[in-house]
């Protein structure tokens, strides 16, 4: 090789290096769409590239999730300010990654993760950690001027996520006494990502004319998901409901699925080991034939956390049985942790995993996790939380990992729209060069 060309690829990569060397480091506090505190940091390169990092919040957590750092200064926004997290970005984190390459996910992961020095993330928080990692991913992609999808991928093995949209809310997320904590539907139907989302929300606005006629006005108020909260009591009313929805806007059930999120373990009794659901008492036998009746009766194509979250042969008995036709996905069984996942993986407990960014607290560890869940041939679902925020990381991983699902929502509420918004712009782009998840259940 002559001379100045090794020169010239020397000075390639050093200004490469030094695009993305990490110069400044500044976490905040803001608010999330329930008006409670998160963390947000922000993170500029040398050459002026910047990148972002805002975290969601749960109001249903798996007990195995990383923990949340906040301040329980009861007389601040009641107990719910995470100064502490900020002052562990902005006095511990940011000084130990500047001079660093944004490029380094992994190695500025595993900085954090050693710093903190705990199982589960508790000592710095893992809002702390997430904010800084979400926005060291979205910094490198800006220093190759590359949106986020086309960093975090770039085999180019697109794929546009069906979404699972939260029509009816129960469970923790409203005031009705539905058990089940989610009611979706998932718009298979549609040729592309672009008009499956017009299926779904036009089945969301029939839906409100059905709940409109049939309990009043007050039942399409919406809850923390954009999902209405009618004054219901049984599954089978709530998903009848969405059935009839479904037919007046026009559609039918090889077009518009339906999805549960049970969270189970909201309504499990561990003294009782028994189910409270439907104004009834279930042995978790009997919770299976429930569900084995229910996806006999409806067009189901997912259930998620269909038992407590450490039932891991009740999962396996459950996927062993509905598989074939049904999504199992584990949400608070997993807690997006490679670890619950892989004795998940050796049970065969369930066939796809919910992935959420917070359970787990890193990219790098969430990455892993789904290459864990592909490698198994499970379904993936990108998720989104209760307590949301404006920013669309979500959208631009589930696209780059190709994931299944995307779970954002109703089509309702601005940090809600934003992932699915933010969709259409990436599907804009990415024109044929992408495939829709879709097509893979019709």
């Amino acid at each position: 090789m002559p001379k100045n060309t090794k020169k010239i690829l020397v000075d390639e990569e050093e200004e490469l290096v030094e695009i993305s060397t990490i110069v400044k480091v500044v976490s905040r506090q803001v608010l999330d769409s329930r008006g409670n505190p998160t963390v947000e940091t922000d993170i500029w390169l040398r050459k002026g590239a910047t990148g972002r990092g805002t975290v969601p919040s749960g109001a249903s957590t798996g007990v195995h999730e990383s923990l949340e750092l906040r301040d329980d200064k009861k007389t601040v926004y009641g107990g719910k300010s995470v100064l502490r997290a900020v002052a562990n970005v902005n006095k511990q984190i940011g000084p130990k990654i500047l001079g660093r390459s944004a490029k380094d996910q992994n190695d500025l992961d595993t900085l954090m993760l050693k710093l903190d020095g705990s199982r589960n993330k508790s000592n710095l928080g893992a809002n702390a950690i997430l904010s800084v990692s979400m926005a060291v991913a979205r910094a490198a992609a800006a220093s190759e001027n590359q949106p986020l999808f086309r960093y975090l991928n770039k085999r180019k093995d697109y794929k546009l996520p069906i979404p699972m949209m939260n029509v009816i809310n129960g469970g923790k997320h409203a005031g009705n006494n539905l058990a089940v904590q989610e009611f979706l539907i998932e718009p298979v139907g549609g040729k592309n990502y672009s008009e499956s989302l017009r299926y779904g929300v036009e089945v969301y606005h029939a839906l409100k004319s059905v709940l409109n006629e049939k309990y009043g006005q007050t039942s399409t108020n919406v809850g923390d998901e954009g999902g209405y909260s009618p004054p219901l009591d049984k599954t089978a009313e709530a998903l009848d409901a969405i059935m009839n929805a479904i037919s007046n806007a026009g559609y039918d059930e090889s077009q518009i699925k339906l999805g549960l999120d049970a969270a189970s373990s909201s309504f499990y009794d561990p003294k009782t080991m028994s189910y409270r659901i439907d104004g009834k008492t279930l042995t978790s036998a009997e919770l299976g034939d429930y569900y084995d009746n229910l996806v006999n009766t409806y067009p189901i194509l997912s259930l998620e956390d269909p038992f407590s979250e450490d039932s891991f042969e009740e999962f396996a008995k459950i996927t062993a049985r509905l598989g074939r036709k049904v999504k199992i996905i584990g949400d608070d069984l997993y807690v997006t942790n490679p670890e619950r996942l892989a004795k998940g993986i050796e049970m065969k407990a369930t066939n796809a995993i919910l992935i959420k960014l917070n359970q787990i607290g890193t990219v790098s560890e969430t990455l892993e996790a789904i290459r864990m869940a592909k490698t198994a041939k499970f379904a993936i679902a990108v998720s989104h939380r209760s307590g949301e925020t404006e920013d669309t990381f979500i959208a631009h991983l589930a696209t780059a990992v190709g994931s299944h699902f995307i779970k954002a929502g109703a089509p309702a509420r601005g940090e809600r729209t934003a992932k699915y918004n933010e969709l259409l712009r990436i599907s804009e782009e990415l024109g044929s060069e992408a495939s829709y998840a879709g097509s893979s259940f019709t």
